[in-house]
């Protein structure tokens, strides 16, 4: 009898055994399909994350995951922050030691071609944990612009438009770091001695392009129109550009720059002011900052929109050719009745 009693010990320990290492190793707590995404905010507990985790439809048996998380070392006051993404099939084991190990998933931050740095928070607010108010606090602290080299004015150009693959729960100063090594990388030596060779810091090099960018999204004539401001600028002629006037007097969005927009007296306005704005006027394409590299050799120094919805612009060397490029753009609007 007593042999019978320990051989249905025995089976029954083996079976509950083969159970545990079933429902801890094998049973699946993510469906099968594309696997989930599950997003851990700083300061989390643990009974937040297992809420967080019951969201995204893990929901294991809290009998067993909490003593076995526990025994991981994973059952603590706070957790670790970040995305996790997991795979079908993955256990409890699997769970908690992704979890426990802090094998965060990157997301994308895209920056594209933001107008300033308080839409460059905005974006990045999109993408990272951290709220836009926090990058717009550290965007503005002048103590540690000033210890990165930056001002308020040239901040904007620090930011490199990209896609860059970042932890979600990234700090505003993390993110900073990288956006400086990003523009660190991207001014190498090379791109420092064009700017240098036209007289130009990086800085302002990037303020020349994102003037070159407003005017054009046409990258077929970029560097034209970069050559036709750097002739004005060796020449002393105000660079009179229609989006710097918009950027002054915050006219965003105005279908037609009026004679009220180019008179204002501001120092982004290149109506008004001789040389280069104090800071950019938008983010530029990467194809805006080469043109300006690379500026197109010409004699031009007048530009004027062909008013034919193609986005171009015709060029002139003299007042008299821009006077003729003027009249193609009325007679275009008028043909389109628009004027």
């Amino acid at each position: 009898m007593l042999k019978k009693l320990i051989l249905l010990f025995l089976v029954l320990a083996a079976a509950v055994g083969a159970y545990l290492c079933y429902v801890l190793v094998v049973d699946p707590l993510v469906p099968k399909g594309e696997g989930v995404s599950v997003t851990i905010p700083t300061g989390a507990t643990y009974e937040q994350t297992m809420d967080t985790l019951a969201t995204a439809g893990i929901t294991p048996n809290r009998a067993i995951f909490d003593p076995l998380a526990e025994q991981m070392g994973w059952k603590r006051d706070e957790m670790r922050a970040g995305r996790f993404r997991f795979k079908p099939g993955t256990s409890m084991i699997g769970l908690i030691r992704k979890l426990r190990a802090g094998s965060r998933e990157t997301v994308k931050v895209v920056l594209t071609v933001e107008r300033e740095p308080i839409n460059v928070a905005a974006k990045a607010a999109r993408f990272l944990e951290a709220d836009s108010l926090a990058f717009v606090q550290l965007f503005q602290d002048e103590d540690y612009l000033k210890s990165i080299g930056y001002t308020t004015e040239t901040l904007q150009t620090l930011f490199i438009p990209n896609t860059y693959e970042m932890y979600w729960d990234a700090t505003p100063r993390q993110f900073m770091d990288r956006m400086i090594k990003e523009h660190d990388r991207y001014w190498n030596e090379e791109r420092t001695a064009k700017a240098k060779a036209r007289g130009l810091t990086p800085a302002k090099a990037y303020t020349l392009a994102s003037i070159v960018h407003s005017e054009s999204l046409a990258r077929s004539e970029q560097s034209r129109i970069a050559g036709l401001y750097f002739n004005r600028l060796k020449q002393g002629i105000m660079l009179q550009s229609d989006p710097t006037a918009v950027f002054a007097t915050r006219s965003f969005g105005i279908k037609r720059v009026l004679y009220e927009h180019i008179q204002t007296q501001h120092p982004y306005n290149t109506y008004t002011n001789y040389g280069l704005p104090p800071g950019p006027i938008a983010m530029p394409e990467i194809s805006a900052i080469e043109a300006v590299l690379n500026p197109e050799s010409h004699d031009y120094v007048y530009m004027c929109a062909k008013g034919d919805n193609s986005g171009l612009h015709n060029f002139a060397e003299t007042l008299a050719g821009h006077g003729r490029n003027i009249a193609v753009y009325v007679a275009n609007l008028k043909a389109r009745g628009l004027r």
